[in-house]
């Protein structure tokens, strides 16, 4: 199923997207939580269906979705997002190659361990919400298309076998990144946090209609294709994920994981592409659908 969370009568709320993605249906989340869904959107949900909750029946008439306004599933997660760095091959090389942290080399695809990360949960915006390029903060925006994997049972220590047990579901994700602020500081938190610069949507997609292992990852710039690549080819699948996240961090529903980006960034170009404004970034995930925001 695809579950939405979207505004309609001045109000958020939390939905069943039909087959064919035309209309959504309300779910009824009852006692506290159909106040807490009008702020956290389907992590409602997704801590209902946690507590061994049926799925909640439908609270009214579906609408057609041209009539609602789509919202990050999760408009504001629970905690900072859990972000995988340099996690397709391609994307390593022209990070390495880019000189952003000085002389390295590109992760050997046999490495031990992920590079992880995090972006602080303010980042994220909606379809369709503007990426804001943060004037004399940074004038190297760059665009990221990523996997996302929402998490719908806690753990620690999860094991690769167990893993896919403890996922909601999967969104796009877009890490935007501002490199100079991140070779300023020389770390990836800040110039990966600024307002806007985690577009999430359109909706979560539950695994039984979605298989992580082997998906197709586009991004464009407008009409340029930008970045193509087969979640095949990530280094740490989502299984290793989990598994390494979890062995320091107790995960708990609603949790994040950005899975990272394949090659094809604007550093990676020479000269570099970074967006600017009047730009439109879209990704498209076979199986999940379009995020589509422009940059202000």
């Amino acid at each position: 199923m695809r579950i939405a969370t979207y505004w309609w009568g001045g109000r958020r709320h939390v939905g069943r997207v039909s087959p064919d993605g035309r209309s959504v249906t309300p779910l009824a989340l009852a006692d506290d939580r159909t106040d807490r869904s009008r702020e956290s959107g389907a992590l409602s949900l997704i801590e209902w269906l946690a507590d061994g909750r049926p799925l909640p029946p439908a609270s009214g008439a579906a609408l057609p979705l041209s009539a609602v306004k789509l919202d990050a599933p999760l408009p504001r997660p629970r905690r900072n997002i859990f972000c995988a760095g340099l996690n397709y091959r391609a994307h390593a090389k022209e990070w390495a190659a880019s000189g952003i942290e000085g002389p390295r080399s590109a992760p050997s695809p046999d490495a031990e361990h992920p590079v992880i990360f995090s972006k602080v949960p303010e980042c994220v915006i909606a379809p369709g919400e503007a990426i804001r390029l943060p004037g004399a903060v940074s004038s190297a925006v760059d665009y990221e298309a990523e996997l996302a994997v929402v998490i719908g049972k806690g753990g620690r220590a999860i094991s690769r076998s167990r893993a896919l047990e403890h996922v909601f579901g999967y969104t796009a994700f877009n890490d935007v990144t501002a490199r100079d602020v991140q070779k300023r500081h020389k770390q990836f938190l800040l110039g990966k946090s600024i307002d806007t610069f985690g577009p999430m949507g359109p909706w979560i997609v539950t695994p039984d209609e979605f298989d992580a292992s082997a998906t197709r990852v586009r991004c464009w710039v407008n009409d340029e294709l930008r970045q193509e690549a087969s979640t095949r080819d990530l280094i740490f699948d989502v299984p290793a994920l989990i598994e390494s996240i979890s062995a320091a961090v107790s995960l708990v529903p609603g949790d994040v994981i950005a899975t990272g980006t394949p090659g094809g960034v604007g550093i990676g170009f020479d000269p570099p592409k970074f967006l600017k404004s009047g730009d439109r970034v879209r990704i498209e995930i076979d199986g999940i659908g379009v995020l589509e925001n422009p940059v202000r």
